[in-house]
This record gives structure tokens, sequence and C-alpha cells, in this order.
């Protein structure tokens, strides 16, 4: 049983088919009876309450409170923003009736039409309408400014291609919206907030990021500029995420939201909007796990120690779990979080297995022979590798383990991101480059025709125009034209 566990796909033979076995067999989720939704299993939720108590944590300390907003939504809402609906129209599932009766064949329920709603309601493909139309209430004066708002929720737009937690019909996010007196302080907003996420990202999640602008044709419908954060999976492809928009007043135009200025004069308000989801899940997975499973860095993991006790019998079980005792309790007063296994229905094998599989970061075993020697047998997920520890002082030695295993799994990641990062000049050279699973930096005209062409042609998109970098002017790798700066380009999730 321990060894069908363990049986995965390689990474190298199927990345595709490894991620989603290791989904399942990590007990993280699973496919659910809605096409394109997915369950979120006990142990997957733990990991993303983790991430979510962290971030909301960081929101508040910027100054943020959370609220929650309906999640139907009016169509006539998403028409006010002519590029927010183009953006959203063909992902927003609708809502017409409002009350079923039963068949009277005998069929079960069927919609009654004689419940048809006046005016459809959208299940929120994002919030920015519901919110901006309610702000109008709230928003009079300058001193009513700023807004500085995060809700908790779920969306819901329809994907034909799913994968679970990278992309699904109805997934869990946080999204931010704030509202602002000046252009200034929205556009200091936005990239305050994507340094949260780059905070995030890399001291708790333990995956390199890069920070940058979006091009115009990949914007957030509505914005006037989206900032992302993009790292690289273990295959060499993107995964956006987190992004945070600076949506100028496009927002408060739509819903007739004005304030009384200092001035005593009337202003439309600026906007903020900013959001990571249960793709951060997908990141987590594909930057550092394994072909024997999950690994976890320890700031986000459920169970961050483990121990197994290997005995005989009834007494030799009682005699291990007292030296053990002290130890728990001694970890769970430095706040860690660990887990004594001494249930009877499974072997140690098999426990080892299970906890390797779902990526708790150290595992300790300990059986009678080593209570007479006073000694531990100390394993780290993310090398595999098991050592033995004098059980005196075993508390200091794995809390340092623990942070070694932070900084070790963002290092490997970053190694891997400056691996496969290269620079290139010529189309030809990036065409070729980009079937190695690769971030190329390369000079683009800024046109979105030479960059819908680079899409169509070679599946890669532009990622951002990051922040830091290469910013030496050149000429478009396509065209010729002249190019400000290197832009970064990939596939992606």
């Amino acid at each position: 049983m321990a060894k069908e566990l363990k049986n995965f796909t390689k990474r190298s033979d199927n990345y595709s088919q490894w991620y989603n076995e290791l989904v399942v067999k990590a007990d993280l989720a699973e496919q659910s009876a809605v096409r394109g939704c997915m369950v979120i299993k006990p142990y997957g939720y733990a990991i993303w309450e983790k991430m979510q108590r962290q971030l909301d944590d960081m929101f508040k300390e910027t100054g943020h409170q959370n609220a929650y907003f309906p999640l139907l939504i009016p169509k006539s809402f998403l028409s006010r923003e002519a590029d927010h609906v183009e953006g959203f129209a063909k992902e927003c599932a609708v809502v017409t009736h409002y009350r079923l009766k039963n068949d009277p064949d005998g069929n079960g329920v069927v919609v009654d039409p004689a419940a048809k709603l006046e005016e459809e309601l959208i299940i929120r493909p994002t919030s920015e309408t519901i919110i901006w139309n309610t702000y109008k209430n709230w928003i009079h004066s300058y001193r009513d400014l700023p807004i500085l708002v995060n809700q908790w929720a779920n969306v819901f737009r329809w994907e034909m291609r799913t994968r679970m937690f990278l992309r699904t019909a109805e997934f869990l996010w946080q999204e931010g919206h704030t509202a602002h007196a000046t252009r200034e302080e929205a556009e200091k907003e936005a990239i305050k907030m994507l340094h949260v996420y780059s905070d995030f990202a890399q001291n708790f999640m333990a995956v390199p990021v890069i920070m940058g602008v979006k091009s115009a044709n990949e914007r957030f419908a509505g914005a006037l500029e989206t900032y992302t954060i993009e790292a690289m999976m273990q295959d060499g492809k993107a995964l956006q995420s987190g992004t945070s928009h600076f949506l100028g007043q496009n927002f408060a135009k739509a819903f007739d939201v004005t304030f009384m200025n200092r001035n005593n004069e009337p202003e439309y308000v600026w906007a903020t909007s900013w959001g990571v989801s249960t793709r951060l899940m997908g990141a987590l997975i594909m930057t550092h796990s394994d072909d024997n499973g999950l690994v976890l860095p320890p700031k986000l993991a459920p169970i961050q120690v483990v121990i197994v006790p290997i005995y005989k019998n009834d007494e030799g079980l009682k005699e291990i779990s007292a030296k053990v005792e002290p130890i728990v309790a001694e970890f769970r007063r430095r706040g860690i979080s660990v887990k004594y296994d001494d249930a009877d229905n499974r072997r140690p094998g098999f426990k080892f297995a299970d906890y390797e599989v779902k990526g708790v970061p150290v595992r300790l075993a300990i059986g009678q022979r080593d209570l007479e020697q006073g000694t531990v047998e100390v394993m780290r997920r993310d090398t595999l590798e098991k050592e033995t520890y004098a059980l005196d002082g075993i508390v200091d030695h794995v809390v340092k383990e623990l942070d070694d295993i932070q900084e070790s799994l963002f290092r490997r990641a970053l190694e891997n991101r400056e691996h496969r990062t290269i620079s290139v000049d010529s189309y030809d050279e990036f065409k070729e480059k980009i079937e190695e699973g690769v971030f190329i930096l390369a000079h683009w005209d800024g046109t979105t025709e030479t960059e819908e062409r680079i899409k169509e042609e070679t599946k890669a998109t532009i990622r951002c125009i990051p922040f830091d970098g290469d910013q030496t002017p050149g000429v478009c790798m396509v065209t010729g034209r002249p190019s400000a700066r290197r832009v970064l380009f990939a596939r992606s999730y």
C-alpha cells in the first residue's frame, strides 16, 4: 500500500500528469460533481488557511479591513464599464430564475417559468461593479477617504480547460478594493500591495517572483495599469501569482462616485483592486514538489513535524509516549505544529510514505532501541536525508532544521529560475529557446500586433515588463523597430 501511495508519474515523463496525481494522492483536492469545480479536502484547505491567515495579517498591518459583498451582481452593473464587461462577458454564469417547482410529469424538479427575474443576475467573476455601486453611498467628502477594504470570497468564471487549483471555474481568493482622493495615492497603494504579495510569495511560500507591469494587451479589464508577480515553475513555465491594478477613475465614473475635495470641488474617486487566489496552491506544489510527492515550506505546512513511534507491543508504545509527550509539548510551546502519530491502524512504513507524499517538512522516528540509546531518527522532506540525533536538545535542532528547509527551498527555486532565464536578440533564437522551458528577456517594439504575432507563433506571452533588469534600449527581435528595454517572455499556465 505504501508503494502504491508513492507510485507517481515522473515529472520528466509527464509533468502535467505528475501534478494531477500529486494533488489527489497528497489529499489536497478532488474533482467534484460540477464540471470544472473542485472539492478542496481538509489537508489542502489547511494549507490555504495558513496562507489566508498570514496574508490577512499583512493586509491589516497595512491598514486594510475585511468586509463582504454580494455573490450576485445585477447584469446592468457589468454594462457600465465597457472594457470590464468585454473582458469578462464570455466567462459569466447567469441566474435567470428564482424558483424551482415539482415537474408535473413526476420527473423531479424543473425551473418555474413564472419565476423569471426582471433582470438577470451574474455570479461574481470579480466584484468591482457591485463594490463601486456600494461606495457611492459611502463616499461624499475627502474626509471619507481613503477606503481600504478587502474581502475573502469565492468567484466563478466559466473555464473550458480546468486543472485543480491552477484554473477552475469556481475558486477562492481575496480581492482588495480601495478608494483614494488622489491619483498619486492610488498608484502608491497598487504598488504597495504588489510588494506585500512579493513578500508573502518569497518569505512564506519560498517562491521567488519577478515584479513588473503588464503590457496593455495583458491588463486587467478596466484598469489603467496592472502590476504582477510572476513565478517560474519547475518545468520553466510561468505562473501569474498575484496582481494589483491601478483602476484610475474608470469605475468611479461608471458608477458616478464623486467626493468634495479640499477646495470644496466635486471630483471622481481614484481606485485600485488587487487579489491572489487558490492558484497560489498550484504555485506552491509546482515550485517545490518532487517525484515522491509534495514538498512544503515549513511556514505554510499544516504539520511541520510528525513523530512516528515504532514499537512491538503496548508496553513499548507507553514507554515511547512517555518520552515523547514533553517533546511534543515543547514543540507546541515554541509555536511548531507537531503531530504524534501513535494510531495503531497503520504500520510505520505506511505512515512514513503518507507523510512523505503530504510534504511534512520533518519526520522523527523513535523506537524502543532509540529510547535505550537516547537517540531519534530525523528525516528532512526536502532532501530525504536521514540522520540520528540525541533526544536531548532535539527541539532546538529541529527548529533550526525548519529554518534551513525554508531558506533552502527558496534558494533551490531561485537557482532553477536563474538557470532557465536567458536573453536573446533574434526571433529565430527566441523560437528555438522557448521550446526548452525558459524565461526569455528580449526586445519588443511595444505594439499589440507584434505581441499577438509572437503569441500565435510561439505560444509565449509577455509576462511583464520587469521593474528591475536590463533597461538598455535596443531593437525589437521581430520587427527591428526601436525598443525601450527588454521584457519578460514565457509560456505560462
